[in-house]
């Protein structure tokens, strides 16, 4: 009898799977390896991460599948039809091919991307995609990047490699008897077709396949990520932004949040927001001068702990005038900070407010105080059009936009533009002639040093340390912050002026917490100025990013109509505050943290104890609270952008 041998396609489709598999592999020890620090301290290490990379290979089974149905069904057609076309067996290797790199393409993407957000990639990174020159521009500038384009320019290639000398085995012939041929190839196509659909699936439960949520399986944030598969995220996300019900946020029935939104703020749920605030005192013609700080999280500053002397200019400023400590930013990203900042509306999950076909007009600092005849002015480092920002800010009463076209072309040192000390620099003069026409002015500064590629200027005279790059360049962005001052501070409009400062977001730092990690939207908020009343003070209840806006307006005692949802946090009290991270929503009160994930389970941590463990069953109605509170107030603002009752 002769040896019956599997077909020569179904060889050359294990073979790919086995070598897809091994490369994904590789991608997640490089993940891991990055992020040790976020893995060393967790008990039962090993357990944890070998259960993640047990995970990891389902998640990767999952995608390689999906790759391998198309070929598997092309090369089927192929050998049945006894290898008389070779174009089908050629288009089947191209695809393989193309659709593998692709994917190490997304893996190598990845690695960055969690180390800045703490999360697989999503569609999140397709905010990019109208400025992909500006994007490639940071990445290629920032040197570990190419170590990451290196990576995936050799996994690519030893996979084309391998991937080439197994096709050459689909050209020898077959060693099944010719008569046995067609019906051979029909049941191992079909039973292989079975392996690969529950391969795809990654469950055996009837009821659901292999989801995002799958992966949670610890109570640790790293493992739980570790295990998921970046191609999957992205798609999962991607087609779920697709669905008709996702355009908007769908959290809880709209009329019922606009209700549970009047009862918190105490107004009519025709028109949730919207308050009439009216001061009986004279108004302030004090200037404002807002300083928006790229990746400032607080916990870079010796204020909240950390001792490596990063910002003491700003830990100065916190402690002679007045510091909301408890504040969180709306989002994760520079869009959500400035948009968040200016018209106190909160980020919306994933949705880019700034940059959609139909750009409303928002209420906010700019409107009102042009209202109040205030000159307006909005300074940035690099090209304004970056997130569309000038163009919606132009939209939004901001009379001047002065970006990287208005500085010397010696200056620019990358896609970000100028360093920060040459934007504020550039900036006084200016200042200084708004001042002189005698109209109050408000002037709002974005920063961008603190973002990679990370450029620290020569010639400055400063010694910024001689440890990481990612703690000289805060030193740097703070001398920066010192030097403005100084400038400022000789200056006759000084005394009239109300400083602010506020960072656009947080930044992953320091070591491994919750999914998203507490310092990601923990920012700092100061006010400082000389006739600014209670200050020094230290604020501790709970601050939103979005309560800037109404803020300013009552140290400005300004009457107005605010209509966001952001509070007066001197003359009101904020229950809870929210915030964004992509795909995950969290509500903070002063012992709680309860998170949101679109794609995995909630849970409900006594984050100031940094305590990890899940204590949502123990905890339901705390728990509810929170969601209900994050989710009404997400959904109203949904409903008011919506609508465009923004104005």
């Amino acid at each position: 009898m002769s040896k019956i041998s599997l077909p020569s396609h179904t060889r050359y489709l294990i073979q790919v799977y086995l070598w897809g598999i091994a490369f994904f592999t590789i991608f997640r020890i490089i993940l891991l390896l990055t992020q040790w620090e976020y893995a060393k301290n967790i008990p039962n290490r090993l357990y944890y991460l070998a259960y993640a990379f047990l995970m990891g290979w389902r998640f990767d089974t999952s995608i390689v599948g999906y790759l391998l149905l198309i070929p598997l069904l092309l090369l089927t057609i192929w050998r049945l039809r006894q290898k008389k076309d070779k174009g089908l067996a050629y288009t089947a290797y191209y695809f393989i091919n193309t659709v593998f790199v692709l994917s190490f393409f997304i893996c190598s993407i990845d690695i960055p991307y969690y180390d800045v957000f703490s999360t697989r990639l999503n569609i999140a990174i397709l905010n990019w995609t109208s400025n992909l020159g500006f994007g490639i521009g940071m990445v290629f500038k920032e040197a570990v990047n190419w170590a990451y384009t290196l990576v995936f320019i050799s996994v690519s290639y030893a996979f084309y490699r391998q991937s080439r000398r197994l096709f050459a085995s689909l050209v020898m012939p077959d060693k099944l008897h010719l008569t046995h041929r067609s019906l051979t190839i029909v049941l191992l196509s079909l039973f292989f077709s079975g392996l690969t659909i529950l391969g795809i699936r990654g469950r055996i439960t009837e009821k659901s396949p292999i989801r995002i949520g799958t992966a949670y399986f610890s109570p640790y944030t790293f493992p739980n990520q570790l295990g998921l598969n970046p191609v999957f995220t992205f798609f999962k996300s991607y087609l779920e932004s697709q669905k008709t019900e996702n355009e908007f946020l769908n959290l809880m029935d709209e009329m019922q949040a606009k209700s549970s939104v009047a009862n918190y703020l105490n107004t009519n749920p025709a028109e949730p927001a919207k308050r009439e605030i009216i001061f009986n005192s004279p108004p302030s013609n004090a200037n404002v001068v807002l300083v928006i700080m790229e990746s400032m999280t607080a916990a870079k500053m010796g204020r909240f702990g950390n001792t490596d002397q990063l910002t003491s200019f700003l830990d100065s400023l916190a402690n002679v005038g007045i510091s909301f400590d408890n504040t969180r930013s709306a989002g994760i990203h520079t869009f959500n900070g400035i948009y968040s900042t200016l018209f106190g509306q909160p980020a919306l999950l994933g949705q880019h407010p700034m940059n959609k076909s139909v750009l409303y007009q928002h209420t906010g600092l700019s409107k009102i105080l042009s209202e109040n005849k205030y000159q307006t002015i909005y300074f940035t480092t690099h090209d304004d059009q970056f997130d569309n920002v000038g163009g919606f800010l132009t939209n939004s009463y901001f009379q001047k936009i002065v970006s990287q076209h208005d500085y010397l072309a010696e200056q620019v040192q990358s896609t970000l533009g100028v360093p920060d000390h040459q934007m504020f620099r550039f900036a006084v003069p200016m200042l200084d002639t708004l001042a002189s026409n005698k109209k109050p002015f408000f002037a709002t500064f974005m920063t961008a040093s603190d973002h990679m590629p990370y450029i620290i200027p020569d010639g400055m005279g400063q010694n910024f340390g001689n440890d990481a790059i990612h703690n000289q360049i805060v030193r740097y962005a703070d001398w920066s912050l010192r030097d403005f001052f100084a400038q400022c501070h000789t200056k006759p409009w000084f005394d009239n002026t109300i400083f602010v400062l506020v960072a656009d977001h947080g930044l992953r730092f320091g070591g491994g917490d919750y999914d998203p990690p507490i310092s990601l939207n923990h920012i700092p908020f100061i006010v400082y100025g000389k006739t600014l009343p209670l200050a020094p003070k230290k604020v501790e209840t709970p601050a939103n990013q979005i309560d800037i806006f109404p803020t300013v307006m009552g140290l400005l005692r300004r009457s107005y109509t605010n209509n966001t949802l952001g509070m007066d946090l001197l003359n009101e009290k904020r229950q809870f505050s929210y915030f964004c991270a992509d795909d995950k929503i969290g509500c903070i009160s002063d012992s709680l943290l309860y998170i949101y994930r679109l794609n995995g389970p909630e849970s409900l941590h006594f984050y100031k104890k940094k305590d990890l463990k899940n204590v949502l069953d123990k905890y339901p109605k705390e728990a509810l609270a929170l969601k209900e509170y994050a989710f009404s107030m997400l959904q109203t603002s949904q409903w008011m952008v919506k609508t465009g009752d923004t104005n």
